[in-house]
């Protein structure tokens, strides 16, 4: 195939470099959460061993001279070398006065290890540093795993940029010089040859052929494109030598702005504040006022200073987040496997808890609802003495060494039907008509409707949608042969399924406004958008959003991802392309459009478990805070900090049990 030629491509356009640093930064982070992990789980097992708590709790006696100085060295290391990215966090969390979950971790930490060290040293009570050790520990792989998500959004915009190919084929004179493509200037003349990635976005000075700009645009089949017309930089030229003269930069290009729009939609959207960061600044709240009011009144009316930084140490272990941290990422481990269990991947946890709010879900139509390929959906027989196998076998031994996707679509039909290969000479491409040669000495062409007038044939008018091929044997049509992009099963049931739960079903498509509207009376839509380039598929989804409705947007191409960006749930069907589900937040695996019911019952069950899961994590709370704070001691209740961390535990188990729970709903 001409697009071998094209394989070689580059990150070295400006949005492609700028794009590579951002993913050079977030999978250093990446690794860092992870190497801070690993050397801190190997340092947590010592630490348990040496704990009393742990020590009672199995019976054994590991004590030695001098051990609590080792369990403090210990957990010395940990706190600075694993709390590392959480003192950053809490300083860059009280500069934008907005305390989250970074500040109820190191407000954790810090409680645990000093009060710890000053047990260690003299002070009456007994140390957490195993509570300390194992939060660091839970919250260094939270992170690391969110990290993990953040790379894939940043990999979607490097993937776009490297559509453009490394080099182009600058007309110097009479001279063809080969340029890195951030060398061309507008105004420059370009060569591309047969099967070339276009370098840049141009005007056709010379020569004319056919574009597949399916990638960028969603138009199914390739774009007959001449003298004065606009070419896209990252399309593939046909089988003719074409001549672009560059009409503007590298960084103003067509491809460039859609990269654009893609960053600033995943940007706008990562501020989304999630049920755990709003759980987090609430009980940060909460524990900040309740520990300094116990340390506080017990400072005041207490029998002496150790009880008091004892009843504020206990009140800051047991809001420390164990559970808060696992209650989300226990949920989504779980979905996780569950959902690829059942053909959905779950990029953005985020998404899948919203999903339950979608009102509106907008298909793309080339490979979502449709096969994404053409097929011959009607054989018409015009003359006497033809059939239906006869029209395919002289049209198929026409085709049989073109990859046009029209052509495919003939072929396969000729395979499936077994027809003859007849021979055929004097072949040869009509611009812009079709093709053709002669069979068995008669003149065979392959002609598109609007050729007809030219040749002089009348045919019959046919009522049904479609691209349409006639068979002309010595200027006579005797058939015709119509192709569509077919409408899969699946899609008729998902669209009634998701209307049947109040949900709105649009689609939207670069083809043109009589295929569209033929799919979407077939499939009762509520609407459709028809004749969209990827940036104004981004607009359609805000124009939905202005309305007031939560929107999910299904698609599998390059022209989908400014809008799986934009939409509320990006949705990309598997068989489309890495940038579409890297961009998407959501992978439907099997290619089905009805999984997207699926999807949002999932997204329901799965928020149901994340609410009861925050409600354990922080619920118990209302009980153990008063009773740790000491509001109760007079008449002999007081929470001890064992019970303190004995009971953050409980939590944490309650949590981890629950969601085992969740079950794919179907």
């Amino acid at each position: 195939m001409h697009q071998a030629n094209s394989t070689k491509k580059t990150n070295t356009t400006p949005a492609s470099l700028k794009e590579h640093d951002h993913s050079e930064h977030h999978k250093h982070m990446a690794r860092d959460f992870k190497k801070r992990f690993f050397i801190s789980v190997v340092v947590t097992i010592p630490i348990l061993v040496l704990s009393p708590l742990i020590q009672k709790f199995f019976g054994l006696d590991l004590s030695f001279l001098g051990d609590k100085y080792a369990l403090w060295l210990l957990s010395s290391f940990i706190f600075l070398y694993g709390g590392w990215p959480f003192f950053k966090g809490i300083v860059k969390e009280l500069k934008q006065k907005q305390p989250g979950m970074m500040t109820l971790i190191a407000l954790a930490i810090f409680t645990a290890y000093f009060y710890s060290a000053s047990v260690v040293f003299g002070l009456q009570g007994k140390y957490f540093f195993w509570e300390l050790a194992t939060l660091i520990d839970v919250m260094l792989l939270g992170h690391w795993l969110e990290m993990k998500s953040v790379i894939g959004a940043s990999r979607a915009l490097e993937k776009l940029a490297r559509l453009l190919p490394e080099t182009a084929h600058l007309k110097q004179g009479d001279n063809i010089k080969s340029v890195k493509i951030t060398e061309l200037k507008k105004g420059d003349v370009i060569l591309i040859k047969a099967g070339e990635r276009i370098p840049a976005d141009g005007i056709i000075v010379k020569g004319s052929g056919y574009l597949d700009e399916s990638m960028l645009t969603g138009e199914s089949k390739p774009v007959q494109k001449k003298k004065g017309d606009q070419v896209i930089g990252g399309s593939i030229n046909g089988d003719e030598i074409l001549e672009i003269k560059v009409n503007q930069a590298i960084q103003d290009s067509y491809l460039n702005k859609v990269i654009n729009l893609v960053k600033r939609a995943q940007k706008s959207k990562s501020k989304t504040q999630r049920l755990a960061d709003i759980a987090a600044k609430w009980l940060t709240i909460t524990a900040i006022s309740a520990g300094i009011g116990a340390f506080t009144y017990w400072f005041i009316y207490g029998a002496d200073l150790a009880f008091a930084i004892e009843r504020m140490a206990t009140v800051m272990v047991i809001t420390c987040p164990h559970a808060l941290g696992l209650a989300i990422p226990l949920v989504s481990a779980v979905s996780t496997s569950l959902s690829a269990k059942n053909g959905l991947l779950i990029r953005n946890r985020a998404a899948l808890e919203n999903s339950r709010k979608i009102s509106v879900v907008i298909f793309d139509k080339t490979g979502t609802l449709t096969q994404g390929k053409y097929a011959i959906s009607s054989i018409k027989v015009f003359k006497p003495g033809y059939n239906k196998k006869k029209i395919i076998e002289l049209a198929s031994s026409l085709e049989k060494n073109s990859e046009h996707p029209i052509a495919k679509g003939i072929l396969a039909k000729a395979k499936e039907l077994k027809v003859d290969n007849l021979a055929v000479s004097d072949f040869q491409v009509l611009k812009g008509e079709g093709v053709k040669g002669n069979i068995n000495n008669k003149a065979v062409k392959l002609l598109s409707k609007k050729s007809l007038n030219k040749h002089n044939i009348k045919v019959l008018k046919v009522s049904e949608s479609g691209t349409f091929v006639y068979v002309v044997v010595d200027d006579i049509a005797v058939g015709l042969i119509i192709l569509a992009d077919n409408i899969r099963q699946e899609s008729y049931q998902a669209v009634k399924q998701l209307q049947s739960s109040g949900i709105k079903c649009w689609m939207l498509t670069g083809d043109n406004k009589k295929i569209a509207e033929s799919v979407s009376n077939q499939l009762n839509l509520n609407g459709y958008y028809a004749e969209v380039s990827p940036h104004e598929k981004q607009e359609k989804i805000k124009q939905q959003q202005n309305k007031g409705e939560f929107v999910a947007m299904a698609g599998d191409g390059i022209n989908d991802a400014p809008a799986l960006a934009q939409a509320d749930v990006g949705i990309a069907i598997g068989s489309g392309t890495d940038i579409a589900a890297e961009t998407a937040d959501i992978v439907l695996v099997n290619s089905n459009p009805k999984d997207v019911g699926s999807l949002i019952k999932f997204g329901k069950a799965t928020y149901t478990k994340m609410v009861q899961n925050l409600f354990w994590a922080t619920g118990y709370n209302v009980v153990a805070i008063p009773l740790a704070a000491g509001v109760l001691f007079n008449i002999g209740i007081v929470i001890s900090p064992a019970i303190g961390a004995a009971l953050m535990s409980l939590s944490t188990i309650i949590v981890a049990i629950n969601s085992k729970f969740l079950k794919v709903k179907t």
